[in-house]
Parts: structure tokens; C-alpha cells; sequence
């Protein structure tokens, strides 16, 4: 809706005879202004996240001893629980297929985007989520090649995925998939459905997070780093989408555009 009644807009006012180049060259001096802070607003932002992101990144591929201790301790506590208890671990490897990204993306982050779309008309609204999704799963995928992080390992497994283990792309995806949603579907939501969706958004991610560290699929700082790098690129794509189009200035009451000139009599 917000799209289509912008672009009636713009069309209503461009289409007004008395609007000059120069009033054009001026609208379009607006946007290029407002897009270029948002770029800069996002880029700010992502910063802020890439900077403590790249500092546990380093610390993880360097090996860091208090780290490293740290992380193991946590999986081999974690995993003795799930090896204890058979039925609580086939509830883990349930939740490990229903919460990968082949499946939270297409069965539950592209139908909402296509109900926002097509039903309630939020069109860019809708490709921004899009987009950020997929940015997200090739961004986690990227950067488990660069860091190179070994998977846990403990006596006894419960589990042996492959692959890199830093960040966590459960814990990336699971992030980027609720937060994003989120903001897409928030301009519809009323106000008692607000803290449900929050609710829900944060219980998809914590249980995805838990899932990882009990099959020890991931240490700690692997899932502290897969949702600190979702929330961040869903923050900085936010800002940069957010505002890309700026409202249109309101012409002034003796502007031609609502005052038009009487039609001409016709000559006998």
C-alpha cells in the first residue's frame, strides 16, 4: 500500500503542467540527498557490528586459549545432556532439520514476503526482505570459508556435521529469518499481536541457538557470532532501506497545482 500511494503521488505531482525542470531537478536533488544518508546511516551501522564480530573472529581463528577453553567446556557439558537423555535428543534433531535455511526460507520467509506483497501491497517492502535474506545465507556461507573453524569435538558425539563451524549458520539464518520477517510484517501488526511476533521471533532463534551448543554442532562463540552478525546486517540493511524515498514536498496554496486556471470558453 505505502508503495502504490507513493507512486500515485509522484505521478499525480510530475504530471502537473506547471511543474518546471527546475522543480524536477530539485525533487530529485531530495532523493539523491536522502539515499545517500541512508547509505551512509547503513554503513555506520554496519560498522558497529562488523568491528566486535571481527574481533571474536580473529580471536577464534587465532586459537585464543581462554576462548577456546571456554567453548569446549560448554559442549562437553551440553552434550553429556543430550546423550543422557534419548527422548530430548530426538527432539533436537527434529528442531536441527525444521530450523536449517532450506527450510525456514522457503516454506515460512518467502510465502510471508509474497503475502506482503500481493495481498497488502508492501512491494519494495517485500524485496527487501527478500534480498536481505539471501544476502544473510551467502554472507554465513562466505565467511565459514574464510575463518576455517573446525567443528567441536567430544569423546562420545551425538551429532557430526560437516563443514565449517564459525559463525553458526543455524544461529545466522535463524536470526536473520525472524528479524527480518519482523520488520517486514510490522507496519500491519496491531498493537497486542507486536509482542507475540517478538516472542515467537525470540523463541525461534534461542531454541535454534540451544539446538546447536546440546547436539555440539557448534561452540558458544560460533552461535554468539552467527546471531550478532544477523541482527547487524538486518539493522544496516533496515537503515538503508528504511526512508529511501522521502515524502514529496506539499505544494504551497497558491500553486498552480491547486489553483488550475478556468478552461478557456470556446469561440462561436
Amino acid at each position: 500500500m505505502e508503495d502504490t500511494l507513493l507512486l500515485e503521488s509522484c505521478q499525480d505531482r510530475l504530471a502537473v503542467p506547471s511543474v518546471s525542470r527546475q522543480g524536477n531537478k530539485a525533487f530529485m536533488n531530495v532523493m539523491t540527498r536522502s539515499r545517500v544518508r541512508r547509505l551512509v546511516r547503513a554503513a555506520v551501522y554496519a560498522v558497529a557490528v562488523a568491528v566486535p564480530f571481527a574481533l571474536l573472529a580473529y580471536l577464534v581463528r587465532t586459537g585464543f586459549d581462554p576462548l577456546a577453553r571456554a567453548d569446549q567446556s560448554v559442549i562437553v557439558a551440553a552434550t553429556r545432556v543430550a546423550r543422557t537423555h534419548p527422548g530430548f535428543l530426538q527432539v533436537l534433531e527434529v528442531w536441527q532439520r525444521v530450523s536449517q535455511p532450506l527450510v525456514g526460507y522457503p516454506l515460512i520467509g518467502l510465502p510471508v514476503c509474497l503475502w506482503m506483497w500481493l495481498r497488502r501491497s508492501y512491494v519494495t517492502r517485500a524485496w527487501w526482505a527478500i534480498v536481505t535474506m539471501l544476502v544473510g545465507w551467502m554472507l554465513g556461507w562466505s565467511l565459514k570459508l574464510v575463518v576455517e573453524r573446525a567443528r567441536p569435538v567430544v569423546e562420545d558425539p551425538v551429532s557430526q556435521p560437516s563443514g565449517y563451524s564459525f559463525p553458526s549458520g543455524h544461529a545466522l539464518n535463524a536470526t536473520v529469518l525472524a528479524s527480518t520477517l519482523i520488520v517486514l510484517v510490522w507496519p500491519v501488526l496491531s498493537p497486542r499481536a507486536r509482542p507475540f511476533v517478538l516472542g515467537l521471533g525470540g523463541a525461534w532463534v534461542a531454541i535454534t541457538c540451544a539446538d546447536r551448543l546440546f547436539l555440539g554442532a557448534h561452540f558458544p562463540s560460533d552461535v554468539i557470532g552467527g546471531v550478532m552478525l544477523g541482527l547487524g546486517l538486518v539493522w544496516a540493511a533496515y537503515a538503508g532501506y528504511r526512508g529511501w524515498t522521502p515524502n514529496l514536498p506539499t505544494p504551497a496554496p497558491d500553486h498552480p497545482a491547486l489553483n488550475p486556471a478556468p478552461p478557456a470558453k470556446e469561440k462561436m
